[in-house]
């Protein structure tokens, strides 16, 4: 009879699931809070960077995390559970991204694959709301106020409130008919998008496109709610054998009118008292003057040559091979687009620099209060390593980090897939002179700070621990030197 060996992926399971339960169930009991250093299977230790404690178990499918209001704990990359008390807030992640849980404060959402959703809150009137979408197929919203309930089933039948961009939407077989309210205006659309009549405020229109359209907008008024007037432009538009042929007068009743004018593909102009603009062949040959900006631009062909000069703003591009423009408070430079880019935004107290090679092969970003003198930065290169040093000068490394540069500050990623991949971590808070060096999920772990040292090698089997002037090492957890200095 032949023996039965156990399969390595069998084996890795059976001993991930035993460590898991063992921690999760008993970790006091089964290891106590003096001897916690198990490296890859269990270690506990206090964390460097703020104040509070983290364990770890089983290489980096569990951690839990403790600091001021906030408990995390997680078995990535399956699912994370993050609570705020101070806030309030709970968040639930489940295979993040796609499936998770929100609740922050009175308001909270369950969403899967961005396509189905649960949601709900409170209005500005304190009155508690609920949503429900299956994407792009079915949309609920139940309130104790019937003014804010609605229900539509698309292509059927319907009415949407504060979705997709507009405040109210109204369909019956869509796109046969279809009527759509943002602020005053409304639109009726049959056949959407080809034929639509709209009207408002002072506004009517029509269009049967792409033949037709016209449109007319009369000077209006409005109070605000200080009882202050203010004028609301009119205009003029129309349209046929849309884009050929584009007519409109914006601005009317205002002290910038503005005439635009283009048969597409021949040319486009506009005419105002603060900005004139003439394309040729549309849109590859542009002049601008723009006086209110104080600038005069030249584009030839467009995107790719542009200059640019006055007050407002100075442009030299010929893309790919250089583009440099900046203004008072913004500056942006490449060459040989996408190998370097360099962006700087200056607006006191912030000043901010970003630099790429390659997109996300190199990045590094520098934000600095230029009254204080304190700087935050991030330095990525895909997928080696990713380095944080935050305003009060704790520094983070990772390795490796092969989607963080993509989707920098994402919390999402950072509890439920950055631990499978963090080969090495290091952490030094200046403040405190606590450092920490991990590699391979505390296969080996140092932690000093001071008067303090601890080092922890192949699941714990080596530990040396230092404190003033106490020394122990031990092997195979069994101490085999103590060292202290006599106290005269």
């Amino acid at each position: 009879m032949k023996k039965r060996r156990l399969k390595p992926v069998s084996g890795l399971c059976l001993w991930l699931t035993i460590s898991l339960v063992v921690v999760v169930f008993s970790p006091e009991k089964t290891f106590g809070q003096t001897n916690s250093n198990f490296g890859f299977i269990f270690d506990r230790f206090n964390l460097t960077l703020e104040e509070g404690s983290r364990t770890e178990a089983a290489g980096p499918f569990y951690y839990s995390q403790q600091k001021d209001s906030e408990t995390t704990w997680a078995l990535p990359p399956f699912f994370s559970c993050d609570r705020d008390a101070g806030v309030p807030s709970h968040e639930d992640d489940f295979l993040y991204p796609v499936l998770t849980s929100t609740h922050y404060g009175t308001e909270h959402r369950w969403q899967l694959g961005q396509l189905i959703s649960f949601s709900g809150g409170e209005e500005q009137g304190g009155l508690p709301k609920k949503r429900t979408t299956f994407f792009p197929l079915y949309f609920e919203q139940r309130s104790p106020d019937t003014n804010l309930n609605y229900t539509a089933f698309v292509p059927f039948y319907g009415r949407l409130k504060d979705r997709l961009f507009h405040d109210e939407i109204y369909f019956v077989m869509f796109p046969i008919f279809g009527e759509t309210r943002k602020r005053d205006v409304v639109t009726d659309n049959y056949l959407y998008p080809f034929v639509h009549l709209r009207h408002g405020d002072g506004l009517n229109g029509w269009q049967v496109w792409p033949f037709l359209g016209a449109e007319h907008k009369a000077v209006t008024t409005h109070t605000n709610g200080f009882g202050d007037v203010s004028v609301v432009a009119g205009h003029e538009k129309s349209f046929y054998l849309w884009p050929l042929h584009l007519k409109q007068d914006n601005g009317i009743g205002t002290d910038n009118p503005e005439k635009f004018r283009a048969s597409i593909p021949l040319y486009a102009y506009s005419r105002s008292p603060q900005r004139d603009s003439t394309t040729v062949l549309w849109p590859l040959f542009t002049w601008i003057d723009d006086r209110a900006k104080k600038y005069h631009e030249w584009q030839g062909p467009w995107p790719f040559v542009i200059f640019t000069r006055g007050e407002g703003k100075t442009t030299s591009r010929v893309f790919p091979l250089f583009s440099r423009s900046h203004n008072q408070e913004l500056e942006s430079d490449s060459y040989l687009w996408p190998l370097y880019q360099h962006h700087r935004l200056l607006a006191a107290p912030l000043e901010r620099n970003r630099t790429q090679v390659l997109f996300y092969l190199y990045a590094k970003v520098e934000e600095k209060n230029t009254a204080t003198g304190a700087a935050k930065k991030r330095l990525d290169m895909w997928p080696f390593f990713t380095w944080h040093h935050d305003f009060n000068g704790n520094e983070r490394l990772q390795i490796l980090a092969p989607i963080e540069p993509a989707v920098p500050n994402n919390r999402g990623i950072e509890r439920n897939w950055s631990p499978l991949w963090s080969l090495w971590r290091a952490e030094d808070n200046p403040k405190t002179g606590a450092t920490c060096r991990s590699l391979l999920w505390n296969l080996y772990r140092a932690e000093t700070a001071p008067g303090h040292k601890k080092v922890s090698l192949l699941f714990g089997l080596f530990q040396y621990q230092c404190d003033g002037e106490t020394r122990r090492t031990k092997l195979f957890y069994i101490p085999v030197s103590q060292t202290a200095t006599a106290v005269r």
